[in-house]
């Protein structure tokens, strides 16, 4: 009997492991934590096409993530997407205004993420200034629908 309930409870431990091990790397994978969020300065960005980019996407710069992208809405004057984007504070002062902003894709069919690259103008981004250099996702289905009607027109 008491080797029966020793064994119940050990199932049930290795259980309770195995869903907090999962709910941990939900939470990894999707980008929510815990902590408090550091000081931050906020950047703009308007892209033609954003692709399936969703607020909390990374910001990266050289690989390495310095921020999230926090909210995404429709500009009414221009009719494109406008990105918000929340950078580490300690890079405040040192994007150079000529600095471009890229929707890239981890992967062939991954996660569509900000990547950052740095110019050589002299002046510097600020807080609540707008990138002005973009570069647009690329759509795979438009890539398909470009080669097939080539295809057919060859």
């Amino acid at each position: 009997m008491k080797r029966s309930k020793t064994m119940e409870l050990g199932v049930g431990l290795f259980m309770l492991a195995g869903i907090l091990g999962l709910l941990f790397l939900g939470l990894r994978v999707s980008g929510l934590t815990f902590s408090v969020p550091s000081d931050t300065f906020r950047l703009e960005a308007n892209f033609a096409n954003i692709g399936s980019l969703k607020p909390r996407a990374r910001v990266t710069m050289s690989g390495v993530t310095v921020g999230r992208v926090t909210a995404i809405e429709l500009d009414r004057e221009w009719y494109d997407a406008r990105v918000i984007l929340e950078l580490d504070a300690e890079l405040e002062g040192q994007l150079s205004r000529d600095t471009t902003a890229a929707i890239l894709t981890a992967g062939l069919l991954g996660e569509q993420y900000v990547g950052l690259t740095v110019g050589g103008d002299p002046e510097m981004l600020s807080d609540g200034d707008i990138i002005r250099d973009t570069q647009s996702a690329l759509v795979l289905e438009e890539l398909i629908q470009q080669f097939v009607s080539n295809m057919v027109s060859d």
